[in-house]
């Protein structure tokens, strides 16, 4: 049985973790980090998980020895608590931003402070299962990918990996409320996000960085906030190198990701969910990719949708754990989604 910890146990992704490794038959749970709620039991602030865990908020100080810690607090902070935590495990699964780039330069632009650990950049191994599996297999430092990046990464990966996409590539993310945190501004407050679509990203999104790294291209990234709750749908608009057919470009996504557990190919001509859409997707740890080839043959939509708490966050986070730990990666993974919703 392997034990794990979770700190910043009290916002949505900290709940995410929890759902998933409660649920995992070869993980128990020994502590779970909150300090603004140290005490309070946790299912006072993650309510769906009445009746599964009588578990408490605890202080850092508290945390025993673990061999897997999971870090959910927010962008900026992990880089700070790092250092102090460490030694608490063999295994740190990172889901901040704070070590997913490895160039310090870049991390300051995109996140607008200096890093304050430089020299870790770049040793974390991206929780990319589907990318680094071999990498995960022996890696001790982890950094779990943004939700928009995986989307993204995960839709062009098979194009740029047969040298078919052209440099700049754009893309298009929609993204419910819950990709703010729990502790978002006024901005999310119902009045104000209800039956909007609010553009809050035009360029220069901290993705951005990710999605060139891990894929080789130029990508300007908009991302838009819809009503819905959960879920993110990113549309990559990209320039072929040469002509292809279908048959084609189906081949390549059904070539790369036929052994994946968690991606499926979504491209059909009809019914009603015909490219991929986040609403069956909810609570599941399923990336659905798909395409669509302009007529003329010199263009194409690459699309993908997932949930941005479970394989956009916390439900990589859990893969990436079952593979370093030698363990079935469907583990403690297998809600299929809903359908209807």
């Amino acid at each position: 049985m392997i034990t794990a910890g979770v700190v910043g146990g009290s916002g949505y992704l900290g709940g995410e973790l929890l759902r998933l490794l409660l649920g995992h038959p070869e993980v128990r749970v020994a502590a779970v980090v909150s300090t603004r709620l140290p005490g309070r039991r946790v299912d006072s602030t993650h309510p769906n998980l009445r009746g599964v865990t009588d578990l408490t908020f605890c202080r850092e100080e508290a945390l025993p020895e673990l061999d897997v810690l999971l870090l959910a607090a927010p962008h900026r902070e992990t880089m700070r608590i790092l250092p102090r935590l460490a030694e608490r495990a063999k295994v740190v699964i990172d889901l901040s931003g704070d070590f997913r780039l490895a160039d310090p330069a870049v991390y300051e632009r995109y996140y607008g402070v200096p890093h304050e650990l430089p020299d870790l950049l770049g040793g974390f191994v991206p929780g990319y299962p589907e990318l680094f599996r071999d990498a995960l297999r022996a890696a001790d430092r982890i950094s779990v990918p943004g939700c928009m990046a995986s989307a993204a990464v995960l839709a062009l990966t098979p194009l740029t990996e047969a040298g078919l996409v052209e440099p700049d590539v754009e893309v298009d993310a929609r993204t419910g409320s819950s990709g703010s945190g729990a502790t978002a501004g006024p901005q999310n407050l119902h009045a104000e996000r209800s039956g909007a679509m609010r553009i809050f990203a035009t360029g220069g999104h901290r993705h951005e960085p990710e999605i060139a790294a891990l894929c080789g291209v130029r990508p300007r990234l908009t991302a838009t906030g819809v009503e819905a709750v959960r879920g993110v749908q990113v549309i990559c608009r990209t320039a072929l190198t040469r002509d292809v057919t279908e048959a084609e470009v189906r081949a390549l996504y059904q070539n790369r990701y036929d052994r994946e557990p968690f991606v499926r190919v979504v491209a059909h001509r009809r019914g009603l969910y015909r490219l991929p859409e986040p609403k069956i997707l909810l609570g599941s740890n399923f990336c659905d990719v798909g395409f669509a080839l302009d007529r003329d043959g010199g263009r194409l939509l690459a699309v993908a949708a997932l949930d941005n708490l479970v394989k956009g966050g916390a439900g990589a986070a859990v893969q990436s754990m079952n593979v370093r730990m030698g363990l079935p990666e469907r583990s403690g993974l297998g809600f299929p989604g809903l359908h209807p919703l």
